[in-house]
């Protein structure tokens, strides 16, 4: 399975995620959030950031379920979904993962067809990488 590659800019969310907190930057300047990380605030263009933890609580806002041909350890467990989560805290911060039954199930625990758009979940984390619950 592929594992990030942190730039600077993202190192420190998988460095909460390794410890199983879900953090997301914030300006410092005008108090906003903004995921992806990045230098400046696209909003004040403040340079002034921080790590702010969040609940890991969001929505299904959209998903796909990939097919092959796929890298061949993502093959094996297909078909698996992907889903976009937005958070609670801001609908605007999108976060990727996968959809499971358990922080440790494999990619393919949930059906495709059991998830809906707008159903609520919330993040777990399983070495380091965040997933997501149905709640």
């Amino acid at each position: 399975m592929l594992s990030p590659v942190p730039d600077d800019d993202g190192a420190p969310f998988w460095e909460y995620a390794r410890a199983g907190e879900l953090r997301v930057q914030a300006c410092a300047d005008c108090g906003r959030l903004r995921f992806p990380p990045r230098p400046c605030c696209p909003y004040c263009r403040s340079f002034a950031g921080q790590w702010r933890p969040v609940s890991g609580r969001g929505r299904v806002w959209s998903y796909v379920v990939p097919h092959p041909p796929l890298l061949p350890g993502y093959a094996e467990q297909a078909p698996y979904n992907v889903i976009l989560v937005e958070l609670a805290e801001d609908p605007r911060i999108r976060l990727v993962g996968n959809l499971v039954t358990a922080p440790d199930a494999p990619l393919d625990s949930v059906d495709p067809a059991r998830i809906r758009i707008g159903a609520p979940v919330k993040a777990v984390f399983h070495d380091g990488i965040p997933r997501w619950l149905a709640l």
